[in-house]
């Protein structure tokens, strides 16, 4: 509910600073004072469009800002608006701001965080219902006319178990689209999918060793003469006795022999005799494994070529499919499942057919339930809101809830063998007819232009509604339009009765009307050194009995005594 309104330099007002209580709150005041400007700042505040001309004359710019408190109506849907645009901050208030500039960009902004109109609306549409001659009048939105009837009708069971079949049958919709695509993508996607396969697989590929092995065998292939070249000549160092200087073995054979000899003269020297056998085992290690690599050693430039063209083949496929061989396998694994689906896609198009069809007549015969539970409760609406607008003078007044289906070769079958479009609410297509005055056709509520009959129309709605209606502050302008006095007591009864269960705020001229309120708010207009200015009294129980005695003619002692016998009427019915 709306609990604080600030106005600065707007239309006529200066500056005003308003604390609304809940209930029926009342705006009197002569006509130009300025009532429907404080409603016209509100509408700009929950997104209404902007106008130079609302920048109060000689200022700049204008500023307009509402605090309201979240109520548990609508506590969900605001927090979901809130948390999903990241400006959530205290979970009972919101506070809306709007900036008018002559010159320069006009701003908005929600709990201080700058946004754009259109989130303001989506936020203001969930606080304030705005009834009169408004674009904010929710009851001339088409597309809120399933919404009011469905929450009349207390559908929430078939309509939750509508959604959720909904929303089966889409994700079924969405994978067979995915898997229909075009014969020709198919096969090219095939194709590809068969080559790339048999590129790998043709690879016989094992693990990034095989890459290192293969190097380190095309380093030898390709120093295969020096390799050969450098192990005999260490061959013929350790074993070869040559005429110029004998073998190392030949060598380390006569120092084992000297040293044997000191050691047994002298046992203290014992420890070289082993170092130098140990020696001597090590050149023959030596030798065995040199005389072994010198026959691996080959000559084969065939085998080299092998070997740079596997080499380049990994290389190849490591590029094309990954940077290392374990990715190019991993590739191939995906792309194996990926040809397995699409070779299995008529398979699995068939079952999605059959779950489609399925889908469809559980969502067809849940959708009839629907309709037919909507038609019902739109007679009982028609008839609830016709009693409500006799009682608000408008006694010839005929409602009526128009049901329409489009056909649709893709949609839901009816009851007849008709296929008829449909979204997540059902195939019905929802729009309020009315007749305001006896003799005249129904037409769509959306074509009348008088602001006092839509207003009394939704309070009519809203009266039938009140229980299920989210929307915790109600606004109507114009309401008491062409009524008198007695229909007055009417309308401010049921306001009052409304007010129970949301916060309504009525600009109205008639006292009998206004007599209902719990906050009473008189508009004053001033001329001040040439110029208007608007401004507000918040009525004392002393106060608002001079103002309703004003609005019946004039203060006397006549209009008194009415006010008072009319206050304690009001007390006695209340």
């Amino acid at each position: 509910m709306l609990l604080e309104l600030r106005i600065e330099n707007f239309a006529i007002i200066p500056l005003l600073e308003l604390k609304f209580s809940d209930g029926l709150i009342i705006f009197t005041g002569e006509t130009g004072a300025g009532k429907s400007i404080i409603l016209d700042a509100l509408e700009l505040l929950v997104g209404g469009k902007t106008d130079p001309t609302n920048i109060r004359t000689g200022t700049s710019h204008a500023n307009l800002q509402a605090t309201f408190r979240i109520t548990e109506s609508n506590r969900e849907s605001i927090h979901a608006i809130l948390q999903r645009e990241d400006i959530f901050d205290d979970p009972n208030y919101v506070q809306l701001e709007r900036d008018l500039r002559l010159e320069g960009r006009n701003t908005a902004r929600i709990n201080g965080h700058s946004v754009n109109i259109g989130l303001l609306r989506e936020l203001g549409v969930n606080l304030i219902d705005i009834h009169g001659q408004s674009e904010h009048l929710s009851l001339l939105d088409v597309r809120q006319h399933l919404g009011l009837l469905d929450r009349f009708s207390d559908i929430e069971a078939p309509r939750a178990r509508y959604v959720e079949i909904y929303h089966k049958l889409m994700e079924v919709r969405k994978e067979l689209s995915s898997l229909r695509r075009s014969e020709q993508e198919i096969a090219q996607r095939v194709d590809l999918l068969t080559f790339q396969i048999n590129e790998i697989e043709a690879a016989r590929l094992t693990s990034d060793e095989e890459e290192e092995t293969l190097r380190a065998e095309r380093t030898r292939l390709s120093n295969a003469e020096g390799l050969a070249a450098s192990t005999n000549e260490a061959l013929v160092l350790l074993e070869e006795n040559r005429p110029d200087a004998p073998s190392i073995t030949e060598l380390a054979g006569r120092l084992i022999l000297s040293l044997h000899n000191i050691a047994k003269t002298d046992e203290t020297k014992s420890g070289l005799l082993e170092m130098a056998e140990n020696y001597a085992t090590t050149l023959n290690e030596i030798t065995r494994e040199l005389t072994a690599y010198k026959d691996q050693i080959e000559f084969n430039p065939k085998r080299l070529d092998e070997v740079e063209e596997r080499l380049e083949l990994l290389q190849s496929l490591k590029r094309k499919y990954g940077g290392e061989i374990n990715a190019v396998n991993a590739y191939l694994h995906k792309a194996r499942l990926e040809l397995d689906g699409i070779t299995h896609a008529e398979e699995r198009i068939s079952l999605l057919e059959g779950a489609q069809e399925k889908l469809i007549n559980e969502l067809s015969k849940v959708n009839q339930d629907l309709s037919t539970q909507r038609k019902r409760a739109a007679d009982m609406l028609s008839k609830a809101l016709e009693m409500e607008l006799a009682d608000l003078r408008m006694s010839g007044a005929r409602f009526q809830v128009d049901f329409q289906t489009l056909d649709d070769s893709n949609g839901i079958p009816l009851a007849n063998g008709r296929k008829v479009a449909f979204d997540s609410t059902g195939s019905d297509k929802v729009e309020f007819l009315v007749a305001p005055n006896p003799g005249e056709g129904l037409k769509s509520l959306v074509k009348i232009a008088s602001g006092g009959e839509t207003s009394r129309l939704m309070l009519a709605l809203k009266n039938v509604l009140a229980r299920a209606d989210s929307i915790p502050t109600l606004i109507f302008d114009e309401i008491d339009q062409g009524i008198g006095g007695r229909v007055g007591l009417v309308v401010g009864q049921k306001l009052w009765s409304l007010a129970r269960q949301h916060q309504v705020f009525c600009v109205t001229h008639l006292p009998q009307l206004a007599a209902y309120g719990d906050q009473h708010i008189k508009v004053l207009k001033m001329v001040e050194s040439g110029r208007t200015t608007t401004s507000v009294e918040f009525l004392t129980r002393d106060q608002r009995r001079l103002e309703l005695a004003q609005m019946l003619g004039g203060v006397s002692q006549g209009t008194l005594q009415s006010v008072d016998e009319l206050l304690s009427s009001l007390s006695k019915d209340q």
